[in-house]
């Protein structure tokens, strides 16, 4: 079974994200989730930007989530849902011995923390199909340019355009897209 890291979203380190965590766990698997924002939670994507970008800093967030896997082995799967995929993403590309990488909802370009994707990692990235956030912003040629460098790599859009789609304690939560990522993450997860 995996050993997998966890790193939330601008909204905090909300029960949504237990929630994922515990489906992972139910699963087999060893779920760590790191709180990056100690203790603060956000009700809006732009109150938690403002607090990750202004007042923590988001090298700063990635920074904590290096930090945070520093008392874990080396085999570890990092997982990231929006903002955290800034700190799973650094780690998956730059930590020897990285058994994986899941990406919700964003990603950043592969030459932000080294010049190649290594091709011992696998890697999965989920996200709504029309999220602006992901869509909008460029995530999704970042996400396409990663899986062509992976020797392991799948991306999977789902119907609409909600950012917090598998948060079930967000007023986006898509159930039926949540169900089905998790059976892909779950899948990933037991095989590697």
């Amino acid at each position: 079974m995996a050993d997998v890291v966890l790193f939330h979203h601008v909204l905090g380190l909300t029960p949504g994200i237990e929630a994922f965590a515990e489906l992972l766990r139910a699963g087999g698997h060893t779920v760590h989730t790191p709180d990056l924002f100690e203790g603060a939670r956000f009700d809006t994507l732009e109150a938690g930007v403002h607090h990750a970008s202004t007042e923590i800093g988001f090298d700063e967030v990635i920074d904590r989530g290096t930090r945070a896997v520093e008392g874990l082995g080396p085999e570890l799967v990092y997982a990231g849902y929006s903002m955290g995929v800034l700190p799973a993403q650094k780690l998956a590309q730059t930590r020897p011995g990285a058994a994986g990488a899941l990406f919700i909802a964003s990603c950043v370009p592969v030459t932000e923390f080294s010049p190649t994707w290594p091709d011992a990692v696998p890697v999965q990235i989920h996200a709504a199909e029309t999220d602006p956030e992901f869509v909008g912003s460029g995530d999704i040629d970042a996400a396409r340019e990663l899986i062509g460098q992976a020797a392991q790599g799948e991306m999977f859009l789902y119907p609409g355009g909600a950012h917090f789609f598998a948060d079930s304690s967000t007023p986006e939560y898509d159930a039926g897209a949540t169900d089905e990522m998790l059976a892909r993450v779950l899948h990933f997860l037991g095989s590697h």
